[in-house]
């Protein structure tokens, strides 16, 4: 495990940001510990420096993880969210969505949410913002990416799309034989 490149870490950052916002900040300077963001045959793990301390013993080739997977980087460079992250997006996220019981199956499918299935989203949130979906009962499902704000979402109709899917949950399932 190697820390991040200053490219790296500002393409997760970045991505992390548009979720969580300025509560990034509370993931590395934890109460707790000290936290860590490491590079692992090009996934991004978020673990404890005393943990990473430990791992140093293993060698390269025979460590498979350590810590939690946030996501992993793409040939081309770019770097997506894995749904491994999604207690601590949860945890932090600035906007969220709530989902009807009649829409967490479609989700957990992989669909988008349309605004038939809509329960609540926190005010103010604009378009294109990366959302934290729950259901009801506030647990969380996966998250996504608005496709309009809160404002305009009043006016559409029951079909159109609110929220644009990401992750869920439900591709610990679909995705089984994949996953490793």
């Amino acid at each position: 495990m190697r820390p991040l490149t200053e490219d790296e870490s500002k393409a997760v950052f970045t991505k992390l940001a548009n979720y969580i916002g300025k509560n990034l900040i509370h993931l590395i300077d934890r109460q707790d510990e000290p936290y860590c963001f490491r590079l692992q045959k090009d996934r991004v793990y978020y673990v404890s420096e005393s943990s990473m301390r430990l791992g140093i013993s293993v060698a390269r080739p025979n460590l498979v993880s350590l810590g939690t997977c946030f996501g992993k980087f793409s040939k081309s460079g770019k770097f997506k969210l894995h749904v491994t992250a999604l207690d601590y997006l949860a945890q932090y996220a600035k906007y969220k969505v709530w989902i009807k019981p009649n829409g967490e199956m479609p989700f957990l499918y992989g669909n988008h949410v349309v605004k038939a299935h809509l329960g609540r989203i926190t005010e103010d949130t604009p378009e294109h913002q990366g959302v934290v979906v729950f259901s009801m009962k506030d647990i969380p499902l996966g998250f996504g990416v608005t496709a309009r704000s809160t404002v305009d979402t009043r006016k559409l109709d029951p079909t159109a799309i609110i929220v644009f899917h990401q992750a869920d949950v439900g591709e610990y399932l679909r995705d089984e034989d994949t996953l490793f």
